[in-house]
């Protein structure tokens, strides 16, 4: 059975029939189709393959395809938040973020003694080998989220992370030799008792007389 039910159409009221069935027939045709969304928009679920498109229908300036797939998608998670609050600090923070690293910002006022009006200091720490590229993506990921009147002094550091366990022992204890008691010049005295004693049993037998 045909749904004749109508649908909702972009087409002008002047459009021709062949037009109106072939937006009828692909409608149908797409309601078959799983709707991707909204995974497809989602940094964290969409296909790897998408994710440069979908970093450029964010705005993403620097874009490495060689990059990490974690990187990528942190990326473009962070695309629509750093633009939004361009300028701000919290913008400086998510655009070194977006290369996995862990930033330290301080504003002029901030700093001992104080900086320049409107200068921030950006010190960024990465656990990854350090390399002159991941400082140059970083200088333009910062500029593409500060403002204009703003000044940056960067830096990138190496840290590390670890466990540290400190331990130590004492074993106390005192070594006692117990000797036996000798006194010099003790002498023993006492009464002496010699018995003796004699036991003697004598035997009978008596035997009656004969007649």
């Amino acid at each position: 059975m045909s749904d004749d039910t109508p649908r909702p159409s972009l087409l002008p009221v002047n459009s021709s029939p062949l037009e109106r069935a072939l937006d009828l027939g692909f409608a149908r045709l797409l309601e078959r189709i799983d709707p991707p969304f909204p995974e497809l928009m989602n940094p964290a679920t969409t296909p790897l393959a998408f994710l440069p498109y979908l970093a450029a229908d964010r705005g993403v300036n620097e874009w490495s395809s060689a990059a990490p797939e974690a990187e990528k998608r942190l990326t473009v998670e962070l695309a629509w938040p750093t633009a939004r609050q361009a300028g701000t600090r919290k913008a400086l923070e998510n655009a070194a973020k977006g290369l996995q690293l862990m930033p330290e910002v301080r504003a002029w006022y901030e700093q001992t003694p104080p900086g320049p009006p409107y200068s921030f200091s950006v010190r960024a720490f990465t656990e990854q080998p350090y390399s002159e590229e991941i400082d140059a993506r970083l200088d333009r990921r910062l500029a593409d989220a500060k403002s204009e009147r703003d000044t940056l002094k960067v830096s990138v550091g190496l840290s590390a992370f670890g466990r540290h366990v400190i331990g130590a022992a004492t074993l106390c204890g005192e070594l006692t030799t117990v000797y036996p008691i000798v006194i010099q010049g003790l002498e023993a005295s006492a009464q002496v008792f010699m018995a003796a004693g004699l036991y003697t049993v004598e035997t009978s037998t008596i035997y009656p007389q004969g007649s």
